[in-house]
C-alpha cells in the first residue's frame, strides 16, 4: 500500500525509516489478548495466556493451525475465517476503548517528516487494522508506504517485509533503519542488511542486544542518532 505523500518538497535524504507496528507505534498487546480469548470462547476452544504470549508477533495463518491447533493446516478457508473474525473482534475493542501512540512516536514521526526522511510500516499486522489505527491516530500523513500481512508470504525473521518496505520508499536496505520491539523483527532487519533500533515495549533490554541501539521509548531517538548508525 502506497500512501499520499503530498506534504512537502521531494525527499533528498538517502535515509529510510521502517517501522514495525504493534509494540513500536502502538501497544495493543492487551487488546490482541482479549480478542483471542473472545474468539476461543465463541468457538469453544481452549486458550491460555502462555499460548497467547508464544503467539504474539506471529501471523494468524501460522498461529491458528500450528500453535493453537484450531484448524487443519490444509483447511485454508477455516484458517482465514477464524483469522478474520479475530481481527474484527480486535478492531471492535480498539474502536470502543480508543488507543494512544507509544511515548515519543508522534514527535519522532514529525521530525522525520520535516527532514524529508520517508517512512514505511513493515508489519505482520493485517492492513485493515493498520488503516483503522492510522485513521484514529491521524498518522497517514507520516507514512509513504505500508507493507502488511497481505503483502508477504514469509513472516519475520525472514527479511521479506522490510526489503519490500524499503523498495516502496525507494531506499537501499543499507540506508534504512528498522524500528522493532521483537527478537524476530530485529533479526529480520539485520538479515535484510539494515540497522536496527529496538524498543523495550515487549522484551527487556538485555534480550535485545542484537540490535544496533536499544531504547526504552522512541522519545530517546534523535535524527542524529539515526544518521550516526548509518555512517
Amino acid at each position: 500500500m502506497n500512501l499520499n505523500t503530498e506534504h512537502g518538497p521531494p525527499v533528498t535524504s538517502k535515509i529510510g525509516a521502517l517501522f514495525d507496528w504493534d509494540g513500536v507505534i502502538i501497544d495493543s498487546h492487551d487488546q490482541h489478548e482479549q480478542s483471542w480469548f473472545l474468539l476461543a470462547e465463541e468457538i469453544g476452544k481452549p486458550m491460555t495466556r502462555d499460548l497467547f504470549k508464544t503467539s504474539f508477533g506471529m501471523r494468524n495463518a501460522q498461529i491458528i493451525p500450528e500453535l493453537f491447533h484450531w484448524a487443519n493446516p490444509d483447511d485454508q478457508e477455516s484458517i482465514q475465517r477464524l483469522g478474520d473474525r479475530k481481527e474484527a473482534l480486535y478492531r471492535e475493542i480498539i474502536r470502543r476503548d480508543g488507543i494512544e501512540p507509544l511515548p515519543g512516536v508522534a514527535d519522532l514521526l514529525h521530525s522525520l517528516k520535516e527532514s524529508r526522511i520517508p517512512c514505511a510500516v513493515g508489519s505482520s499486522t493485517p492492513l485493515e487494522n493498520i488503516d483503522c489505527l492510522m485513521d484514529m491516530l491521524g498518522f497517514k500523513k507520516f507514512f509513504q508506504a505500508v507493507v502488511s500481512a497481505e503483502d508477504v508470504d514469509r513472516g519475520k525473521p525472514d527479511p521479506q517485509v522490510f526489503l519490500l518496505a524499503a523498495s516502496r520508499i525507494q531506499r537501499a536496505p543499507e540506508n534504512c533503519v528498522v524500528f522493532e520491539d521483537a527478537h524476530a523483527g530485529v533479526e529480520a532487519g539485520k538479515r535484510g542488511g539494515m540497522k536496527t533500533i529496538a524498543v523495550t515495549t515487549t522484551h527487556p533490554a538485555g534480550t535485545l542486544d542484537d540490535a544496533d541501539l536499544v531504547v526504552d521509548s522512541l522519545a530517546e531517538v534523535t535524527l542524529d542518532a539515526i544518521a550516526s548508525l548509518l555512517r
